[in-house]
């Protein structure tokens, strides 16, 4: 059982879970999915009454989402610490060579330790890649009035508009982050 769970589950049996949990949240009358949303029900729980932004019944529309956040750092912790797996993680050899001209190494971990370790917080691409960048995925998020998973999934499973046009921003972010941020800041090029 331990070998299954460790190993990565294909297409077909985690796109029906997903599937399978999105219209369960629509049958329930939830219109929401995602984890962004998650920091403001903790700020809500947290500081009640500091700011009309945070004046809601947070027990009532974002209990599940902290309960859904919550399983998502214990599957975490779970995974890392009894189901990883010893096989090195799969990367395209194109993927690989375009790393190594940006001078990140494939150790067959899950982030490279060029970017994603204490000493690389200390350099000035390490903190730009990991602070800055992370501080402008969140602002992002909320700006967005969701996260890639909420707007992806749950967003266009009601058909919205703004999801679609969110997620083609995601998809054209992500292209020019991979293609023109990340050479410029590990000074490297890619093809």
């Amino acid at each position: 059982m331990i070998e299954t769970l460790s190993q990565p589950w294909p297409w077909y049996v985690a796109g029906p879970l997903i599937g399978v949990t999105v219209t369960l949240l629509l049958l329930l009358g939830n219109k929401t999915f995602g984890v962004s949303s998650s920091l403001q029900h903790v700020c809500a729980a947290t500081v009640p009454g500091q700011n009309p932004y945070l004046c809601y019944d947070w027990r009532q529309s974002g209990l599940w989402n902290l309960v859904f956040v919550l399983g998502i750092v214990l599957g975490g912790v779970v995974t890392g610490l009894w189901l990883s797996s010893p096989e090195p993680v799969a990367i395209a050899e194109t993927t690989v060579a375009d790393l190594a001209a940006l001078g990140i190494a494939n150790d067959g971990g899950l982030m490279p330790e060029e970017i994603y370790s204490l000493q690389a917080l200390t350099s000035p691409a390490g903190f730009l890649v990991v602070v800055l960048g992370g501080f402008l995925v969140g602002f992002g998020a909320r700006w967005a009035g969701g996260c890639t998973s909420g707007h992806g999934i749950m967003g266009l499973a009601n058909l919205q508009l703004p999801s679609l046009v969110a997620i083609v921003g995601f998809f054209i972010g992500g292209l020019v982050s991979t293609h023109l941020l990340l050479p410029l800041i590990l000074g490297g090029t890619t093809r």
